[in-house]
């Protein structure tokens, strides 16, 4: 069966901390489903979708891998290489919230890497904060299939959240079946829950048609995210939450 270039995913988005301040909020969210190597083939065919130009959607490569000019499969593959793996990826599909109007952030975008028989052989996890700086999580298993659900921990080795400390771990878990799609971080510290995210939806396919829905369905997107994230922030410290200091990033973009 053939894979599709693209695909709208349309869900929700659902954040929760238990302590030491609880809050909860949920929001309506649509990503798009990728593949990195047929970006163009999509703009080439889409009205409203466009690739490192102005649109009402757009795809920019620099809002992704080393943010340099970098292709973002030769940049992946040398931060694989430099890790010293070695991971049979043949297709890439990225998800993510594209640009609107000229505009876009990602908190997070998960870059799904698939071996010569469609196996899935690792996740990158890009997580991207406000500062304009991104790290990345590479989930593998030395190369083998990995299962669905996806599950593995990674130590946090990247700022966020001004009011979540650094000395802390994720759990991942990634699930796909049909086309329904899942994505459930916990964050812990000292081994104890402190904040549970996740990001559910189900796959539509790639029109121009679906791509208007969408934009009355999520008007503005992207301004949107970083509007809540502000004010979300905003709330959760006039209830008290410890502020941190921004660190120095990492020097390695990806871990």
């Amino acid at each position: 069966m053939s894979v599709p270039a693209g695909q709208l995913l349309l869900g929700e988005v659902m954040h929760r901390r238990f302590f030491p301040v609880q809050y909860r909020f949920v929001y309506r969210i649509f990503s798009l489903v990728l593949d990195l190597d047929r970006i163009g083939e999509l703009a080439r065919t889409s009205r409203w979708f466009s690739h490192n130009r102005f649109n009402l959607f757009a795809f920019h490569d620099l809002d992704h891998g080393a943010g340099d000019g970098t292709p973002l499969r030769d940049w992946l593959l040398g931060q694989v290489e430099r890790l010293g793996l070695r991971l049979p990826i043949e297709r890439i599909d990225i998800q993510c919230m594209p640009r609107v109007l000229g505009y876009g952030f990602n908190p997070m975008t998960p870059w799904f890497c698939y071996g010569p028989t469609g196996d899935l052989v690792a996740i990158l996890c890009e997580v991207h904060n406000t500062f304009g700086e991104r790290h990345g999580y590479l989930l593998h298993q030395q190369g083998m299939p990995m299962q669905w659900p996806v599950r593995q921990s990674r130590a946090k080795g990247f700022h966020v959240s001004p009011f979540v400390g650094m000395q802390a771990d994720y759990r991942f878990r990634f699930t796909s079946a049909g086309d329904e799609s899942g994505i459930v971080i916990h964050e812990y510290q000292d081994d104890r829950l402190m904040l549970v995210a996740v990001q559910r939806g189900r796959l539509r396919p790639f029109t121009d048609a679906n791509l208007l829905r969408a934009a009355l369905s999520f008007p503005l997107l992207t301004f949107k995210v970083v509007t809540m994230i502000h004010w979300h922030a905003l709330k959760i410290w006039l209830r008290g939450a410890t502020y941190f200091p921004k660190p120095t990033p990492p020097r390695e973009e990806v871990t």
